[in-house]
C-alpha cells in the first residue's frame, strides 16, 4: 500500500476512534436502569497504582494505531476497523441495557501527588463512573491483539505472540487504576475474541 494511504488510513482511525467515544460518553448519561456496583472482596485486595495509567491510556492509543501501519491493503483495513465497530456497537447495547459502575470512592485521591495522578485525573475528568463491565479497553486490545498476530505472524512467526501482551497488560492496568472490577476483564476479553471470529467469517476474501 502506498504511503499515501497509510496517511489515510491513520485519519480514517483517528476519526474513528474519537467518534466512537462520543457513543461511548452517550451511554454513560443515559441508562435503561439506574447503574449498580458490583464490587467483590477480591477487588480490595488490588492495592491503587496510579503509575499504571501511563499504559492503560499512554500505550492502549498508539498500539491500536499501529494496526494502520500493519495493514496490507485497503480492504483489509476496512474490515479491520469494522470488526471495532461491532465491538462497539456489542459494548453500547450492554452498557445501556445493564450499566454497572465503579465506587465514587476510588475516585479519592489527590490529583497533585504525582504526575501520574494527574494524568489520571485528566483521563476521569471525562471518563464517568458507568460503563464498568464489560471492560472497553480490555475488548478493544483484546481484538487489537488478535488482528495484530494475524498482521505479524508471516514476518514474525512465532514472535508475533507478544501481540497479546497488550491485552494483558491492559487488564492489569485496568485494575491497579481503580477503572474496573475484576469481574469486568473476562467479559472484555470476550467480547474482543468473539468479534475477531466474526471478523475472519465475512472477510475470507482478503485472506
Amino acid at each position: 500500500m502506498p504511503t499515501w494511504g497509510y496517511v489515510a488510513n491513520f485519519l480514517i482511525a483517528v476519526i474513528l476512534i474519537v467518534g466512537g467515544y462520543q457513543f461511548y460518553f452517550l451511554v454513560q448519561r443515559r441508562h435503561l436502569r439506574t447503574p449498580i456496583e458490583l464490587q467483590m472482596s477480591i477487588d480490595g485486595l488490588i492495592p491503587f497504582r496510579p503509575g499504571w495509567v501511563w499504559i492503560y491510556s499512554g500505550l492502549y492509543y498508539p498500539v491500536i494505531l499501529l494496526l494502520v501501519f500493519t495493514t496490507s491493503s485497503f480492504a483489509q483495513f476496512n474490515y479491520t476497523a469494522f470488526s471495532f465497530i461491532t465491538l462497539l456497537a456489542m459494548q453500547i447495547i450492554v452498557f445501556y441495557a445493564f450499566p454497572v459502575k465503579i465506587p465514587k470512592e476510588w475516585r479519592n485521591y489527590d490529583p497533585t501527588k504525582s504526575l501520574s495522578t494527574r494524568f489520571l485525573a485528566i483521563v476521569h475528568s471525562y471518563d464517568g463512573l458507568p460503563n464498568s463491565i464489560p471492560s472497553m479497553h480490555v475488548s478493544v486490545s483484546m481484538l487489537a491483539a488478535l488482528h495484530l498476530f494475524d498482521h505479524l505472524s508471516p514476518a514474525l512467526g512465532r514472535y508475533a505472540f507478544i501481540s497479546f501482551l497488550f491485552p494483558i497488560l491492559i487488564s492489569v492496568s485496568a485494575l491497579f487504576t481503580k477503572q474496573h472490577y475484576v469481574i469486568d476483564i473476562l467479559p472484555g476479553a470476550f467480547l474482543g475474541y468473539v468479534n475477531y471470529h466474526i471478523f475472519r467469517f465475512y472477510s475470507t476474501e482478503i485472506s
